[in-house]
């Protein structure tokens, strides 16, 4: 319910009236004039319709009434008070439940280590991750912060949104898939091999991309051995030696670095999908927002 302005008028000169017994040291303390504490007084008697001090020359003190209305304005002005002083203490350390909704593999490999980092550095924060892959509907479901792979370049003005960069696709196999079928040499060259392809929700396959002298990426449809539709699956297939995949760094940035995944013709390394991170604009001003996106536009793709 919406509280017309008019209706706080005069609450704080009673109560501090209230507490230090005279309108004179009211106004000391307000820093404003005898008659202005004393009309602002009057003025909020008339409006409720009751007498709330006893006045005499001498002393100031509550009516039954006067004394009833107090006790509900103190606890009301110190609760606003705590609110403020919560909101002050957030903007320097943020506080409450944010809700994120992150891509499934990305999201493990790549952002809860930060947010694990993160979530140190800010204890009274209350983080509810949801992983999925499907395209969140932030706004209708209530969504902070989200991390978004692939997806429309334009996004409504209801959104705020950060660039991270795109993924770069390679291709790899296991040394010991190499050992027992060759390395291949080509683009041709790969139809020769066993493939592993990414399957997607619908039943289909997400086709390899290659580079082109115009520029623009091709995309070509391979014949695959074997199709899973998690990320993670797909580069253990590959590191057990099943077969050669075209797949994005960061998913097998370790396997790389250990050797439990070759690169194959670098040549052909192309750019994948855009990763983006969006909010709802109404929310980037709140201190646990702004903090956290602060945050995660340190994630770099690599």
């Amino acid at each position: 319910m919406m509280i017309s302005s008019d209706r706080l008028k005069g609450i704080t000169p009673f109560v501090v009236s209230a507490e230090t017994g005279s309108f004179t040291a009211a106004a000391e303390k307000l820093h404003l004039s005898n008659s202005a504490v004393s009309k602002s007084v009057a003025r909020l008697e008339e409006r409720l319709g009751s007498r709330l001090f006893d006045r005499t020359t001498r002393s100031l003190s509550l009516t039954d009434a006067g004394q009833a209305f107090y006790q509900t304005c103190s606890r009301v002005l110190d609760e606003l008070a705590e609110a403020e002083s919560v909101l002050v203490a957030q903007r320097n350390r943020p506080a409450g439940r944010l809700r994120l909704a992150l891509p499934h593999s990305f999201g493990r490999l790549q952002v809860v280590p930060l947010l694990n980092r993160f979530c140190r550095d800010y204890p009274d924060l209350q983080l509810n991750i949801t992983f999925t892959d499907r395209f969140v509907d932030i706004i209708e479901e209530g969504i902070d912060i989200a991390v978004r792979i692939g997806g429309p370049g334009d996004y409504p003005s209801s959104l705020g949104y950060h660039y991270l960069g795109s993924e770069r696709l390679i291709f790899c196999a296991s040394p010991a898939y190499l050992q027992q079928h060759g390395t291949p040499l080509s683009a041709e060259a790969l139809s020769e091999h066993r493939c592993i392809a990414y399957a997607r929700h619908d039943g289909s396959t997400t086709p390899w991309t290659f580079p082109a002298a115009s520029g623009r990426p091709l995309t070509r449809e391979i014949a695959h051995t074997m199709a899973l539709g998690d990320g993670e699956a797909l580069r253990s297939s590959v590191v057990a030696g099943l077969g050669v995949t075209q797949i994005a760094t960061w998913l097998v940035s370790e396997q790389l670095a250990s050797g439990a995944l070759q690169p194959l013709l670098e040549p052909l390394t192309v750019e994948g999908l855009p990763l983006t991170i969006l909010w709802p604009q109404k929310k980037q001003l709140t201190p646990k927002v702004d903090a956290l996106l602060q945050a995660l536009k340190t994630l770099t793709i690599s």
